[in-house]
């Protein structure tokens, strides 16, 4: 789970996933027009495949007739015309021989061509994820983000490899049956009229009540991913606290709800083929029937060749082929139908993510902050991270350059808000800060968050190399500097140790080595990085006392000539601070050295007598 700064979101956050949005025409349509777009950037693949659908289509449509001819042939008054026979049948199972070909080639262009626009969908959204506030993923859940990044996409990139062809097929085979069959028999092509509206209609009224049941489906999907991956990154906590059969219970619950949503969807979904199918298979008995009365009238001569009625055995057949072409299509789309549903029920959820506001743009006359002094000063700050709930309240704090500045206060005080306006992660509601003078939202935010280095209690290591995650801190440093990093850090002597040594690989964030030793591994990062102000929320929390104070000696060594920032619940670790702040219910209630601040006799003196005492 996102832990974040100060990470407003609650369990019973009701804009945590989002809300489940009914999808009218108007955003269909724009949904379609947007697949549109991606599908016409790669039109040097598109244009190809439309232009292998009109040929496999036509040359397949061109069987029937070449199937009618022969058996017209056979049936001739003159007695049966092999040569003819033949000739037709072998240019029959040469259009289709060719058909299948070209029909293989549009597939293979499809999932080549749905295969680019499904990484460009993914690029994009994970830049656009990279650029989005601190805040939506204090109101977003990583699970069912990442559900958008890959169910989501998936279901996009399953349409546009297989149903989008078959669209495509579809159009075109109905309309070049639908002349085909009005070249043949005018008079049969009136059964169309009654059958095709009906599955129209029907189609029509299902679709209004398929569309919510998928955008549902996928809601509930993302939910219960996010429920899994919060409690899978949770579940040491989970087994030391013996609330497995809690928690498994509350994913059933949610289990069922994902399970309920997605047989709503595809059990109604299901319903459409099979009744559209029924109404085709009544169109085609129709055909045949009055089909076979035409030909009987036609073959004793009541009805003329040439006549609006006359058709001939050939005729018949070359009809109910291409009605069965005609109606075929139809049926599938129906069936398909669904499957569009889903996928512009999980389009619209990643667009919904494209959509959002990226991180609020630097102000246009923005000055980057270059030669950092690092005097820090907080103006009458208030702040709250919803309307309804003020978190800071009026605070004012000057760090003066190379000075350690310490907060500490109970949970919920705002300690680590405090961090989180300074780097920009929020923008105060009011009042001012001001680094080296200069108010922060006149400077680029780029700068001036790389004025600062960071070490959080929540370490942060990702699947590569120690070399590597040190190096994070500074791409372009040597490894003797990374050596003298962690040399500093007091992890080196452990990294050395190892098989590979610094080529040793972190997985799944750092779970092959301890607490301790990812702390250590983080705090050499924050060494190798050269800024000007460093910030440490309970950097040393996971390290034990004798660690701790190898750490400390390093701390010193970092801190020097920087202005810090420090965030501790072990008093001991801040002694030697600058200036320590007290905040309570968002405001400074104490500020002093700790000698000062212990002989006031106020909440830090019991504090710290509770701690040692």
């Amino acid at each position: 789970m996102n832990r974040g700064f100060g990470n407003p979101r609650a369990e019973n956050n009701p804009n945590r996933h989002g809300p489940v949005k009914k999808m009218d025409a108007k955003t269909t349509r724009s949904i379609l027009l947007r697949l549109g777009k991606y599908v016409m950037k790669y039109w040097w693949l598109f244009i190809p495949a439309i232009v292998f659908t009109l040929l496999a289509n036509q040359l397949s449509l061109l069987g029937p007739e070449f199937s009618g001819r022969a058996i017209d042939a056979i049936a001739s008054e003159d007695g049966v015309q092999f040569d003819a026979v033949w000739e037709n049948v072998g240019k029959m199972l040469l259009c289709y021989a060719a058909s299948a070909l070209l029909s293989y080639t549009l597939s293979f262009t499809m999932i080549h061509l749905s295969q680019k626009i499904v990484c460009t969908m993914r690029r994009q959204l994970f830049e656009k994820l990279t650029s989005l506030p601190v805040n939506y993923f204090d109101t977003h859940a990583t699970g069912d983000i990442i559900s958008r990044i890959s169910y989501d996409i998936d279901t996009v990139n399953a349409t546009l490899s297989h149903d989008l062809v078959q669209v495509m097929t579809s159009i075109y085979t109905v309309l070049g049956s639908l002349i085909f069959m009005w070249n043949i028999s005018k008079p049969l092509i009136l059964v169309f009229v009654v059958t095709v509206p009906v599955s129209i209609l029907f189609t029509r009224f299902r679709s209004k009540k398929i569309k919510p049941l998928f955008s549902k489906r996928s809601h509930k999907l993302g939910e219960l991913n996010g429920y899994a991956e919060e409690m899978l990154s949770g579940c040491r906590t989970i087994r030391a606290y013996h609330r497995e059969d809690e928690i498994g219970g509350r994913f059933d619950s949610r289990n069922t709800e994902a399970m309920d949503a997605y047989y709503n969807a595809e059990y109604y979904g299901a319903t459409l083929g099979p009744t559209v199918n029924f109404i085709n298979n009544l169109s085609m008995s129709l055909i045949m029937i009055f089909g076979g009365v035409l030909y009987m009238f036609s073959e004793s001569g009541a009805v003329k060749e040439g006549a609006l009625f006359f058709i001939t055995l050939g005729g018949v057949a070359k009809f109910v082929q291409y009605s069965r072409k005609f109606a075929g299509p139809i049926n599938e789309f129906a069936n398909i139908l669904s499957e569009f549903q889903s996928a512009f029920s999980a389009a619209e959820r990643v667009f919904r993510i494209l959509d959002e506001e990226p991180e609020q743009a630097d102000a246009p006359n923005a000055a980057a902050l270059v030669k950092c002094r690092g005097e820090v000063e907080l103006r009458d700050v208030s702040f709250g991270y919803t309307p309804e709930k003020q978190i800071l309240d009026h605070v004012s704090v000057l760090a003066k350059p190379g000075k350690t500045i310490a907060i500490v206060g109970p949970t919920g005080a705002g300690k680590t808000t405090i961090i989180n306006l300074l780097m920009r992660f929020y923008d105060v509601n009011g009042g001012n800060i001001l680094v080296d003078g200069t108010e922060i939202r006149e400077l680029k935010r780029d700068s001036l968050r790389s004025a600062y280095t960071m070490v959080l209690q929540d370490t942060w290591l990702f699947n590569g190399t120690i070399l590597d995650n040190i190096r994070y801190g500074k791409e372009n440093a040597t490894l003797e500097e990374v050596k003298a990093a962690a040399k500093a850090a007091r992890i080196d002597s452990y990294i050395e140790q190892l098989p590979d040594g610094y080529d040793t690989v972190l997985t799944d964030d750092g779970i092959n080595i301890s607490k301790g030793q990812k702390q250590l591994i983080t705090i050499a990062r924050a060494m190798l990085a050269d800024a000007s102000m460093l910030i440490l929320d309970e950097a040393t929390s996971n390290v034990d006392s004798r660690t701790e104070i190898k750490i400390q000696e390093a701390m010193n060594e970092l801190m020097e000539g920087r202005t810090c920032f420090v965030i501790a619940h072990r008093l001991s670790t801040i002694r030697d601070a600058d200036t320590i702040l007290v905040l309570q219910n968002g405001k400074i209630t104490e500020s002093g050295s700790h000698d000062e601040l212990i002989a006031k006799g106020g909440f830090y003196s019991t504090l710290y007598n509770s701690q040692f005492h």
